[in-house]
């Protein structure tokens, strides 16, 4: 009998560039396994063009991305969270809902590459190297054997992921 589907949040405050890009990313990548949301404490009114525009460049799917707020995920009618991952040290930090279920957390903070100013060259490839440094992360977590680990050795683990390269000064984890 295959594994059951897993819903999987990535927070960052403005759900506009890194947390699209997990989404794209796991949504595609996982295969099915996994059920992937993004949102943020305070979603920017779009998404950010070049987080699309790498996202298609690189075969990922953006139709219907759009930035929401994470009261979306805290309601009574909301999927219940078995993972929630904040990918911006700003995220990280805050209060954040009650997550029904008690789903497992980590901080995979990167560089904001929408804070990046300079050439249009200069700040896609902030982007790509955002994208690069998540689907590291993502690939990580889609070869742990979800199903077979104990609660406490899958913490630890999507924990010790959010400390591969690229990721931001270390904090304790929050989400």
């Amino acid at each position: 009998m295959p594994d059951r589907v897993h819903n999987v949040l990535f927070l960052c405050t403005g759900n506009s560039a890194r947390s699209i890009l997990a989404e794209a990313m796991l949504a595609k990548d996982g295969h099915g396994r996994f059920r992937a949301f993004s949102a943020g404490s305070g979603p920017k009114p779009d998404v950010n063009p070049m987080a699309l525009q790498v996202l298609r460049e690189s075969d990922y799917p953006t139709e219907g991305m759009r930035s929401k707020s994470w009261d979306e995920f805290s309601g009574a009618d909301a999927p219940v969270m078995d993972f929630v991952f904040t990918v911006c040290d700003a995220a990280g930090g805050e209060a954040c809902p009650f997550w029904p279920g008690q789903p497992v957390t980590a901080h995979w903070g990167i560089e904001d590459p929408a804070a990046v100013e300079g050439s249009e060259i200069e700040r896609k490839t902030a982007f790509v190297t955002a994208q690069r440094y998540l689907k590291n992360r993502i690939s990580a977590f889609l070869a742990l054997p979800v199903s077979s680990l104990d609660e406490v050795t899958l913490t630890a683990q999507v924990r010790e992921i959010g400390h591969q390269a690229g990721a931001t000064s270390p904090r304790s984890e929050v989400a």
